[in-house]
């Protein structure tokens, strides 16, 4: 009998990401629109009250954690959202998004908290442009002027038929759109929609 000879298998399994943006249109005029595609996500619960928990997480990323809420924190590695009383959603980069959680699970062991990676389950969709605070209005229902929405807030609201969570980067001004991958076509296609009044051509 010959020996059946089996391949090596592999350590590690990623999964080939293939985003709903792909090979879309873009928009016609007024804005810019990208997708972040490089954003790992980790929502974070735990009790902003407890100086424990709040240290352990500063320390590991080197953020204070939002207690005001619908405002983000953020430097040059990761951003910090509220997203209520006790929870918050953070972004870092995707290849470290593994190593950040268990770097987070190690440093809060002990500390009533829950940790989830959901890179997976949600598309950032970077708008900027001199009409994206219009564009946005259109589909948005509440306001969005850079006197109201300023840089460094965030809320989570909806964006016609989808719930998104809505962050002012700059006053450029430029936004992060953060939707579930099942609406995130939808909303892009929306978007486009809605700079055909902006086209000259």
């Amino acid at each position: 009998m010959t020996k059946m000879e089996l391949a090596p298998v592999a350590e590690s399994f990623e999964p080939i990401r293939h985003s709903p943006l792909s090979d879309l249109a873009a928009p016609r005029a007024g804005v810019e629109m990208r997708e972040r595609a490089d954003v790992g996500k980790i929502n974070l619960r735990g009790d902003a009250n407890d100086p424990s928990f709040r240290s352990a997480v500063e320390t590991e990323l080197g953020l204070e954690i939002p207690v005001t809420p619908n405002t983000f924190a953020t430097n040059d590695k990761r951003t910090i959202y509220w997203l209520g009383p006790d929870e918050w959603l953070m972004h870092c980069p995707l290849d470290d998004r593994r190593d950040t959680q268990a770097r987070l699970r190690q440093s809060l062991t002990g500390i009533h908290c829950a940790l989830t990676n959901v890179s997976d389950y949600y598309l950032v969709i970077r708008l900027t442009g001199d009409k994206a605070r219009d564009v946005l209005s259109k589909a948005i229902p509440f306001d969005v002027h850079r006197n109201v929405f300023t840089a460094g807030a965030c809320a989570q609201t909806r964006f016609s038929h989808a719930g998104i969570l809505l962050s002012a980067v700059d006053e450029a001004p430029t936004f992060d759109i953060q939707v579930r991958w099942s609406f995130a076509e939808y909303v892009w296609k929306f978007l486009v929609e809605s700079t055909r009044e902006y086209d000259e051509s």
